[in-house]
């Protein structure tokens, strides 16, 4: 109803001018030490997509399963309402303690999280509705099951999907972002990140163990990668950094709901106009153009 009345975008989402920082030498955090984003993206007090869901959307009703093998539980997905606007949330989930982590498998998606996802998308294609994703994954799991049940061929799928959905996309790195897990919801129209986010194609420890052949080289490693949010602005990964509280999200979770809810709607005040050609053919140039910037 919302698509057919016209895609009404409430003004409000304009005028709420939510913090974000656009220039890499004004990124807080942690201070320029990579392997102190990385201790902060990994802490387990940060908020969850759960926790994210309740604050972003009002009567949040979460979709499960990807009609093929079952539900995976590091992913959460389904239709909530903003301020009148029906979105379609799709997160990685972890936990806060170790029951909840182990019960989400630590936020490592199988092949079913990934085609749940999909799904997912895909309906909010035919619906017309925007879609945010919320990324938070040391990567997609990595055991025999999940090779076997077609891990590569669902991550390649969504890359394929999210590149051609017509409608408008939003991704936010929350806590870790890890390979192609991550990778496979993060194709967007405007990507952002938390200030002590990370957002790499390998952990520093697996970088380490290949590289150097020693887990203890993994703040080396850190630093190598480029992963912390300054760097992932200065070289376009990211469009935009939402600051963190002091000493991380973890310290004050309803403050960094609020703004992250303020950055998203922004993004979508200005995306949800443009019609569906406009952006994707914006989406291609904004992937197109990885590699252009700053020399590594």
């Amino acid at each position: 109803a919302w698509a057919r009345g016209g895609r009404p975008v409430p003004g409000a989402w304009r005028d709420a001018a939510p913090e974000q920082v656009r220039r890499p030498d004004q990124v807080p955090g942690a201070g320029g030490d990579p392997w102190q984003a990385v201790a902060l993206a990994r802490d387990p007090g940060r908020p969850t997509t759960l926790d994210y869901a309740a604050c972003l959307l009002d009567d949040f009703q979460r979709l499960r399963g990807d009609r093929v093998s079952g539900d995976c539980p590091a992913i959460v997905a389904g239709l909530g309402i903003a301020d009148g606007v029906p979105v379609m949330l799709i997160g990685h989930q972890k936990g806060h303690d170790t029951r909840q982590l182990v019960a989400s498998n630590f936020g490592m998606a199988s092949p079913a999280g990934f085609r749940t996802a999909a799904r997912l998308m895909t309906l909010a294609g035919k619906l017309g509705v925007p879609v945010v994703t919320l990324i938070d994954t040391p990567g997609a799991y990595a055991g025999v099951e999940a090779e076997a049940g077609g891990q590569a061929h669902a991550i390649a799928a969504n890359l394929r999907l999210m590149a051609r959905l017509p409608v408008p996309v939003v991704a936010v790195v929350t806590g870790e972002g890890g390979s192609g897990g991550a990778l496979a919801l993060g194709v967007a129209d405007r990507v952002l990140a938390l200030s002590n986010a990370v957002y790499s194609v390998i952990s520093p420890e697996g970088c380490a163990a290949i590289l150097w052949r020693d887990p203890a080289a993994a703040p080396k490693a850190a630093a190598a990668l480029r992963l912390g949010a300054a760097d992932l602005l200065r070289y376009g990964v990211v469009d935009g950094v939402i600051p963190e509280p002091e000493g991380g999200a973890h310290r004050d979770p309803a403050l960094t709901g609020r703004r992250v809810r303020a950055a998203v709607t922004a993004a979508l005040h200005e995306l949800i106009p443009l019609d569906a050609a406009a952006l994707v053919a914006a989406r291609h140039r904004r992937y197109r153009r990885f590699g252009t910037g700053p020399a590594v």
